[in-house]
C-alpha cells in the first residue's frame, strides 16, 4: 500500500465521521457534484421592496459551482453547460424562450466544415459491410488506437500551418458567414447592403476538436425574414437553395497569412463539407429515413460537444505557463508537438496580436467553442437567468410569508476563499454524487431539464 494510498483512506475515513459531513454533503449536493467547487465566506439577504425588511438570510461559508464546461475538469458543470446549450440550440431550432415555433419552417440545414490537410495522419475507416479499411501505415487500427489522428510522418508534417489554420479558423468562419450573405443577396437580386431589408441570415455553431487536433465547426444555419425569426423570410430562398448558397460560400472564401519565413500560407476549408436539412419531426435517431436530421436529436448531439477538450487527450485543458512542462504531459506527440508550435509561434513578433502562448494548450484554436448570431435564439445570460429566478421562487415559497420575485432585492456580498476541493477523497465523493444525479436524470429521460443550483 502507498503512501498516497493511506493518507486518502485517513481523509476518506475522516471525512465521513466528521460532524459536518452531512451538511457537507448537502452543499455538494445541491451544487450537483461539482469537482472543483469555490468556496465563499460572506453573507446573502433578501429583502422586501416596499419596506426594507430582511425576509431571509445567510451568513457564513457556502460552496458555487465552478461553471467549467469541460467534462475533464469537472463533469457536473459540464453537464449543466451541456444542458443550456441544448435549450440554446434547440429554441433556434424549434421555438421557445422567444422564438415563435413558425422558426421552425424557415430554411434551416446543418453544416459541418473541416480544417484542410497539414500532412497525412493515421486514420480508421470502416466499409458498409463493418470492415476496417488498412490505414496508410498499412495498420488496422482499433478505435482506441493512440495512433489515430496522429502524423503518419511526423518530420514532413505541417505543425505550423495547422497552427496558423486553428488561429485563424474565426475569421474565416466570418468570412464564410459574409460571403453567404452575398451570394443569398444575388439570388434575391438585390444588393449587398440591401439584404437586410429582405432576409437575416442566423446560425449557431459549435467547434469540435478532431483527433488529429484541429477543429471542426457544426453549425445549425437558418434564413428569417428582415425582422429575424418573427418573420417569414422570402419565399424563393428554399432550404435546397439555401444548401447550394453554403456549399458555393465555403468553397469560395479564404485567406492569406505569413509563415515564419515570410511565405504566403492561404488558408480555407477542408474538402469535406457536409450540408444536410433539418426537420421538427421528433425522433430518437440524429436521422430519419430520409437522411434529414431531427432538431431535437440534433440539438443534443452538437450540444455535448461544446463540453469536450482537445480530443486525444485531456491533460492539456489548462493554459501552459512553461513550456518545459509540456514534456510531462499525458499528450501524443503529435499534440505536444502542436503545442510546441503554437508556443514557438507565439514568441515571435509577426504573431503577437494572435496571443498564442496563452492558447497553445487549446492546440492554437482561440475562440469560443459556442457562438450563434443575435437574432438565432436565446443567450446563455437568459436561461441562467431563468435558472436564478428558479432557485428564487423555491427560496420565496417556503419563507413564513411568501412573497413574489419581483417584489424581493437579493444583496449578495461574497469573497473567494478557495477553489477545489481539500483532497481526493472529498473529489471523489463529489464525482459519485454527480454521476448518481446524471443516472437520474436518464432514467427520467430528462438529461436537458436540470436546474441546478448556481450562484
Amino acid at each position: 500500500m502507498t503512501a498516497a494510498t493511506t493518507q486518502h483512506d485517513h481523509d476518506l475515513s475522516h471525512l465521513l465521521r466528521s460532524d459536518g459531513f452531512q451538511d457537507w454533503r448537502r452543499e455538494v449536493t445541491a451544487i450537483g457534484g461539482c469537482a472543483a467547487p469555490i468556496h465563499l465566506t460572506g453573507s446573502s439577504r433578501i429583502h422586501d421592496r416596499a419596506t426594507g425588511t430582511v425576509l431571509a438570510e445567510r451568513e457564513g461559508e457556502i460552496l458555487a459551482p465552478c461553471g467549467n464546461r469541460r467534462a475533464s475538469v469537472c463533469p457536473a458543470c459540464s453537464d449543466r453547460y451541456a444542458s443550456d446549450a441544448y435549450h440554446l440550440l434547440r429554441s433556434g431550432m424549434s421555438g421557445g424562450k422567444g422564438v415563435p415555433d413558425s422558426a421552425a419552417a424557415h430554411p434551416r440545414v446543418f453544416v459541418t466544415l473541416t480544417a484542410p490537410s497539414f500532412g497525412a495522419v493515421h486514420t480508421r475507416r470502416v466499409t458498409a459491410r463493418g470492415l476496417v479499411v488498412p490505414c496508410g501505415c498499412g495498420d488496422k487500427h482499433h478505435p482506441d488506437d493512440p495512433r489515430v489522428g496522429t502524423a503518419l510522418d511526423p518530420a514532413s508534417h505541417d505543425y505550423i500551418g495547422a497552427v496558423l489554420w486553428q488561429a485563424h479558423a474565426g475569421k474565416l468562419w466570418n468570412r464564410f458567414a459574409i460571403r453567404l450573405r452575398r451570394i443569398l443577396a444575388g439570388m434575391l437580386g438585390v444588393k449587398v447592403r440591401e439584404f437586410k431589408d429582405h432576409a437575416r441570415l442566423s446560425y449557431a455553431k459549435v467547434a469540435e476538436y478532431q483527433r488529429r487536433g484541429l477543429v471542426h465547426f457544426h453549425a445549425v444555419v437558418r434564413l428569417d425574414g428582415p425582422d429575424g425569426p418573427t418573420t417569414a423570410p422570402p419565399g424563393w430562398i428554399t432550404t435546397e437553395a439555401l444548401t447550394v448558397a453554403v456549399r458555393d460560400a465555403a468553397s469560395s472564401v479564404s485567406l492569406v497569412v505569413d509563415r515564419p519565413d515570410g511565405t504566403p500560407l492561404p488558408l480555407a476549408w477542408g474538402k469535406q463539407v457536409d450540408i444536410r436539412p433539418i426537420t421538427s419531426t421528433a425522433a430518437a435517431a440524429l436521422e430519419d429515413d430520409d437522411g434529414e436530421i431531427t432538431d431535437s436529436a440534433l440539438a443534443a448531439y452538437v450540444a455535448k460537444y461544446a463540453t469536450k477538450g482537445t480530443g486525444k487527450s485531456e491533460a492539456t485543458d489548462r493554459p501552459i505557463r512553461d513550456i518545459a512542462h509540456v514534456r510531462h504531459l499525458d499528450i501524443t506527440h503529435h499534440h505536444r508537438r502542436l503545442i510546441e508550435a503554437a508556443w514557438e509561434l507565439g514568441g515571435l513578433e509577426a504573431y503577437e496580436d494572435l496571443n498564442l502562448r496563452r492558447w497553445a494548450h487549446m492546440l492554437g484554436f482561440r475562440g469560443h467553442f459556442l457562438t450563434k448570431s443575435r437574432a438565432y435564439s436565446t443567450t446563455f445570460g437568459a436561461i441562467r437567468g431563468e435558472r436564478r429566478a428558479y432557485r428564487l421562487g423555491e427560496t420565496l415559497a417556503g419563507l413564513d410569508t411568501p412573497a413574489e420575485p419581483g417584489s424581493v432585492l437579493v444583496v449578495n456580498d461574497w469573497q473567494v476563499v478557495q477553489i477545489g476541493h481539500r483532497n481526493d477523497a472529498e473529489r471523489e465523493i463529489a464525482l459519485g454524487i454527480a454521476e448518481r444525479r446524471r443516472e437520474q436524470r436518464r432514467s427520467r429521460g430528462t438529461d436537458h431539464t436540470d436546474h441546478g443550483r448556481t450562484s
